[in-house]
């Protein structure tokens, strides 16, 4: 049966760390300069029709270092031609689709389309490559003891935080997510993963109490991409919202900044603290890399052991 990565409910907990340990591996072996061409002959479609900086680069460079090629098609599903049928056609020439999408549903109709697998490059609902590379970073700096660790993510409940809640899921953390009233993100979602979670998962709308004992201050743009129409009206709401020194200094002390980037500099972070030591965001950026080629490599069925 084709897998698909299109949100951290299509795997078990025991696939997700298989994922990340190899996702350690690759970084290694990058980093020692060892080959690891292991999807020679393999060929992803990229289908992005949102800007990319960070996620079309490394599923590039990621299948470039693994050996394989990239085809980048910049296109709005289902402006040509029907969703089903972009997705029957690619399935005959390529390997892996590779999608960045506005809406959620075109991506899981293409991957319920294409008897090959689909990657979520983010969509209006989810950002679950993201989550990956920033587990694997909390991961690193933590030791791996990420248990009971407390995740606030300040600002918008948007598809970064839904994966993040999503994460929740498979690994023993803590998420709060501090926002105004009336942006706290999808409630169906929520609902069912606080079901499943509990008190694992907070919302709160008070930005000083919402970060304290916090180890990881996370943070957004407050308009995401789509919704550069409510910039204005999202900046005056959000702006007590905003992460600077002052409200990292209520966290915990050594707390750590994170940022899933492009970063609105003097908006929702302010410089002094993502060029802070505290600030992880280029190590997430870094780790989206290894993560994304460690998902290739499981998804098209290659077992390096």
């Amino acid at each position: 049966m084709v897998k698909d990565f299109l949100s951290f409910l299509d795997f078990s907990t025991e696939e997700i760390h298989k994922i990340l340990n190899l996702a350690h591996e690759l970084k290694i072996l990058q980093k020692k300069g060892l080959p690891h061409r292991w999807l020679r002959g393999k060929t992803q479609a990229m289908i992005f029709e949102k800007p990319s900086l960070r996620t079309k680069l490394t599923f590039q460079i990621g299948m470039f270092h693994l050996g394989g090629e990239t085809i980048v098609m910049d296109m709005r599903l289902g402006e040509r031609e029907s969703v089903p049928d972009v997705a029957k056609n690619l399935e005959r020439w390529v390997d892996l689709i590779v999608a960045r999408t506005f809406s959620h549903d075109d991506l899981v109709c293409l991957a319920q389309n294409a008897h090959i697998p689909v990657i979520n490059a983010l969509s209006d609902l989810l950002h679950p490559c993201q989550i990956m590379a920033d587990i694997m970073t909390l991961q690193e700096h933590f030791k791996e003891n990420i248990k009971d660790l407390l995740v606030v993510f300040v600002g918008d409940g948007n598809n970064v935080f839904h994966s993040w809640a999503e994460s929740l899921i498979h690994f023993p953390i803590q998420l709060r997510l501090v926002c105004p009233e009336g942006y706290s993100g999808d409630t169906h979602l929520l609902s069912k993963i606080k079901e499943k979670v509990g008190n694992r998962l907070i919302i709160t709308h008070d930005v000083h109490e919402g970060v304290k004992d916090a180890d990881v201050i996370y943070t957004d743009v407050w308009a995401s991409m789509g919704q550069e129409s409510e910039q204005e009206k999202r900046s005056k709401i959000f702006a007590p919202y905003q992460v600077n020194e002052k409200l990292m200094s209520l966290a915990k002390p050594g707390a750590k900044f994170m940022h899933c980037l492009p970063a609105h500099r003097g908006m929702e972070v302010t410089s002094e603290v993502i060029d802070s030591p505290q600030s992880l965001v280029y190590d997430q950026a870094e780790n989206r890399l290894h993560v994304q080629k460690a998902i290739m490599v499981t998804l098209l069925g290659y077992n390096p052991h």
